[in-house]
């Protein structure tokens, strides 16, 4: 049994675009809407009137009516082209990308490591020059106080 065919239609408001399938979703792909025009408002069921004759007799066939711009004319409109596959050599050339695209990741990682490494050396031995200078300066420290002292006293 062939299934309960419905009338939708919506408009842009130059034209209104009417098709008879049995669901919302084959309407809007009948459209070739990638967006759900039904929970905007833009479109609905319809239930009488021209369109809704035009739409009943070619299932499945856009029709569209002028509004704005050819005023009640009615045309039917061709269907949306599927989308082309992509060819061979531009899958290979997506591969190939993708390769170098992790390639770099990889270097840069790899020189972003090598260059932390570098910096942890340097803070290493950044410390160790402030322990030998703070040493060093202490030892001065006491050596001008005792110096002082006995110039003093």
């Amino acid at each position: 049994m062939a299934p309960r065919l419905k009338v939708f239609t919506w408009s842009n408001g130059f034209h209104a675009y009417t098709v008879a399938a049995s669901s919302r979703p084959k309407a809007l792909a009948a459209w070739g809407s990638g967006q759900d025009l039904f929970a905007n408002g833009l479109a609905h069921e319809l239930k009488d009137g021209p369109d809704f004759e035009a739409a009943r007799a070619s299932p499945g066939e856009v029709i569209e009516r002028g509004e704005a711009v050819d005023v009640g004319k009615l045309a039917r409109v061709p269907k949306p082209a599927a989308p082309k596959k992509p060819s061979e050599a531009q899958r290979k050339k997506v591969a190939a990308l993708e390769d170098d695209l992790e390639r770099l990741d990889r270097h840069t990682a790899d020189s972003l490591a090598e260059i932390d490494k570098r910096l942890a050396e340097l803070d290493d031995e950044r410390r160790a020059r402030e322990a030998e200078a703070s040493a060093d300066r202490g030892k001065l420290v006491k050596a001008l106080k005792a110096a002082r002292a006995k110039a003093e006293g």
